[in-house]
């Protein structure tokens, strides 16, 4: 019987106990950077420090380095440097000079992208809210007062690094910087503004004298010295605007961010690595992942709006820390056998020979002799057998073949050789801290603080018309209390027939929750589409006065467009159908409005803030009950593993843990549909293409970071808006469970580590798989194996119509 043979191995595992790259001068010509003298292709990964905890910067800069990569790339966080004019913040996540210190200290380069807009999925673009109000300015064009606030941040950050001896010129790791982002796709919407305020942006920079290039990503018409740079999912077609400036790729989206109410997108590998092959293959000389790790948006720091507190971006290393696999591993070989080409590439002629009709060959020779070959099927459906120097190749659909000697194959895109890892969020319950042995009963106690819907104290000021959300707080909180009144006569005839009034209001986003006399009547929302909506709810009155008291939330602000800095939110219309005398319109009625929450402007989610408001202690804490703050005491989580906090049975809200913002929890659900049953990376890639978790919640689980738990006397604290079941919160620890992978006899049998350019390999050389369990683990059983033909994909293969009926009992030998 003629097949295709492969092996197929699934282990479930149980856990328990058991040189600098410093430059000194960096240039760059038509092919590359060149550093201290020397061309040099870079592998670059984006970590955004405030994304993560400084206790994780060393580990996840570690991680990225053993991934293949030179150089680490980061924002830098205006905003959550500068929240107020002139006080500045550089410390704990926002600590720039520890995590400039950690990327030097791992011997890798650094990517400063100061910006310092940044868009980014992060509240406002990165841009101070209080610069909004400087009275006069408009942002991101030829505007005095944004051009002088930006310039005065850049500066600071300029000479920040400076005086560390930060730049490369000075011996540092930084040898590149940014100065504004992706303009180029709206410069012309500002209209005379545009062209000059970006001018003046590059010329700006330049006047800084940093001693390293800067660039502009997507900035067609980058002046002079300055180089301009591909955002894309592909960028192999991407030529920069001057013959003298080498081709960058300043963002290669390996996922995609999320937004609360949508599917979860997933890019697959095999076409990440397809790009990036690509990319290098055109005559690419410097490309980023962005993200490489996404991390959380802690807080109140994403934007969007409606983006999730999870910024994962399904990048190859996850929110909590650990490698995506395969994907971390598939780029690491793939950074690898690019590394093995570099010299040649670099230095050396480039020829396009045609191999079919959508197959070709990018083939590098250099003056010594070496070559280098790209062999590349762009055919999105169709596999094919290619001959290329007397030799035939195989090449799946929608993929390149790297053969770093012009002979041998070390790699190919679609041909995943590294582990899957299976990982799962293991529940444990809240463990109650004891207090003292005479009190400890085992049992969660919780202090309730219930807020008042509508004004609590005194109104901030009352106005006949509905304001702007934002305007109002200046996003100092995500909430605003609109409150009004109406009296309802004694005849009206919903108070008697059984029918109700019904409650119609516009927003302009983001979010709102209706009470009438202290009662929640209806929720309504918009999403990360379309943030304005409309609610329509039936409602009970009572005879008389009847107090209506609307909460308008944000769920973080704009982060990019053109004069993004303008969108609004909040309330726009406000009526009352079901009378008599038809429908009533409070739209302009007397509204007395409240900034915020009580217990917000109390801080009782800090621990010096506890003793601010009246807490009611209880065992058994209310359930579905709006507007109530939840306080408990809790004990660390065991191990070491990375932590969730799980919020499937709450509603929408905020948490905290030991004073530290953990971010906005909502367990909304995405659409039911519109997630395949299995995702084909063939062809171009786009957003949602490859998505799973239809109807289910886009964010279960939110990351709480180790390093903010005690052993014990944890104070978590918990606002819940609409009601949910605080009982059932759990802290999960996220778990390798099982590891899988595949091997195929025309996959590439060459050992990365070892290769030598010296050597003759032989043809019939066998593949190979290495599967490896996590740091203390042991493998507890081989739930699967099967030499022939199965099919599925990790954690539900089949056997096909071909089994070696020994496979399992041949892996079992070699894991004892």
């Amino acid at each position: 019987m003629a097949m295709s043979s492969s092996l197929l191995i699934f282990f479930s595992l149980l856990c328990f106990s058991i040189s600098s790259a410093l430059a000194a001068n960096v240039t760059y010509d038509h092919r590359s950077l060149i550093i201290d003298g020397r061309r040099r292709l870079i592998i670059s990964t984006s970590i955004h420090y405030p994304r993560s905890v400084p206790e994780m910067w060393p580990r996840l800069v570690a991680m990225a380095k053993d991934g293949g990569a030179d150089a680490i790339e980061t924002y830098v966080f205006w905003n959550g440097h500068e929240p107020s004019p002139g006080n500045y913040y550089f410390e704990d996540r926002f600590d720039l000079v520890k995590f400039v210190e950690i990327v030097r200290d791992a011997g890798m380069y650094l990517l400063l992208r100061i910006g310092p807009f940044v868009a980014a999925e992060w509240n406002f673009g990165g841009v101070p809210v209080w610069l909004h109000y400087v009275p006069g300015t408009v942002f991101r064009t030829d505007n005095k007062n944004f051009k002088f606030y930006m310039e005065k941040f850049l500066t600071l950050i300029v000479d920040m690094m400076k005086q560390r001896r930060f730049f490369a010129s000075q011996g540092g790791p930084i040898i590149l910087s940014q100065v504004e982002n992706e303009y180029g796709d709206i410069e012309t919407v500002y209209g005379e503004g545009g062209k000059p305020y970006a001018m003046w942006a590059a010329n700006m920079a330049l006047s800084k004298n940093i001693g390293v290039p800067w660039i502009m990503c997507q900035q067609y018409d980058a002046p002079g010295p300055v180089i301009n740079t591909c955002n894309s999912f592909y960028c192999d077609q991407f030529t920069p605007n001057s013959l003298d400036k080498p081709k960058m790729w300043t963002e290669n989206w390996p996922g995609w961010f999320k937004t609360f109410g949508s599917r979860n997108p997933h890019r697959p590998p095999e076409d990440i690595a397809f790009a990036v092959a690509r990319f290098f293959q055109k005559g690419g000389s410097l490309q980023n992942y962005y993200m490489y790790h996404g991390g959380t948006n802690f807080g109140r720091t994403s934007g969007g709006p409606f983006i999730t507190t999870s910024y994962d971006y399904d990048a190859p290393i996850d929110e909590y820390g650990l490698a995506r696999l395969p994907k971390w591993a598939h780029l690491k070989e793939l950074h690898k056998s690019i590394k093995l080409c570099e010299s040649t590439m670099l230095f050396g002629m480039s020829t396009l020979l045609h191999l079919g009709h959508q197959q070709e060959a990018d083939v590098y020779t250099d003056s010594s002799g070496n070559c280098v070959a790209f062999l590349a099927n762009i055919d999105e459906v169709n596999d094919k057998l290619v001959d290329f120097q007397n030799r035939t190749y195989h090449l799946p659909a929608w993929s390149v073949s790297i053969l770093p000697d012009c002979k041998n194959e070390a790699f190919n895109t679609a041909k995943i050789r590294s582990q899957t890892s299976i990982v799962d969020m293991v529940p444990e319950n809240l463990q109650a801290t004891m207090k003292s042995p005479s009190k400890f009963s085992g049992d969660l106690q919780w202090d309730i603080f219930m807020e008042k819907a509508g004004i609590w104290e005194e109104p901030d000021f009352v106005k006949e018309a509905l304001v702007d959300h934002i305007n109002t707080t200046k996003d100092s909180t995500d909430y605003l209390w609109y409150t009004t009144s109406l009296h309802v006569d004694e005849h009206e005839d919903f108070l008697y027939a059984g029918s109700k009034a019904r409650l119609i209001l516009e927003s302009k986003g983001h979010a709102v929750h209706a009470f009438i006399n202290q009662e929640l009547q209806g929720s309504a929302s918009g999403n990360g589409t379309v943030s304005p909506f409309k609610l329509e709810t039936p409602i009970t009155l009572k005879e008389g006065k009847n107090e209506i008291a609307l909460l308008s939330m944000t769920v973080g602000l704009q982060n990019a467009g053109p004069f993004f800095e303008w969108v609004g939110a909040g309330l726009t219309s406000v009526k009352i159908s079901g009378f008599r005398n038809g429908t009533v319109d409070l739209t302009s009625a007397a509204w007395s409005y409240k900034v915020g929450l009580e217990g917000e402007h109390k801080g009782v989610y800090n621990i010096d803030g506890s003793s601010k408001v009246k807490w009611i202690s209880m065992s058994e804490p209310p359930r579905y009950k709006p507007l109530t703050w939840y306080k408990t005491v809790i004990d660390a989580p065991k191990g070491a593993e990375p932590v969730g906090l799980d919020m499937n049975h709450m509603g929408k809200g905020q948490a905290w843990l030991n004073g530290k913002a953990i971010g906005r929890y909502w367990p909304r659900k995405g659409p039911r549909h519109g997630c395949p049953a299995s995702c084909n990376y063939r062809g171009k890639f786009f957003p949602d293409k490859c998505n799973n978790g239809c109807g289910e919640p886009t964010q279960r689980w939110y990351h709480v970071p180790r390093s903010w738990f005690q052993p014990s006397g944890n104070t978590l604290v918990i606002f819940e808006e609409k009601g949910g079941d605080p009982t059932k919160i759990a802290l999960s620890r996220r778990h390798v469970t099982g590891v899988c992978g595949l091997v195929s006899e025309n996959y590439p049998s060459i050992d990365l580590e070892s290769w030598d350019r010296g050597v003759k390999y032989e043809d019939g050389t066998k593949a190979s798989i290495h599967l490896k369990c996590p740091e203390s683990t042991q493998i507890s059983s081989v739930r699967f194996a099967s030499f022939g033909n199965p099919s599925g994909i990790c954690g539900s293969y089949i056997q096909g119509s071909c089994h070696y009926p020994h496979s399992a009992s041949v892996v079992e030998k070699v894991t004892r």
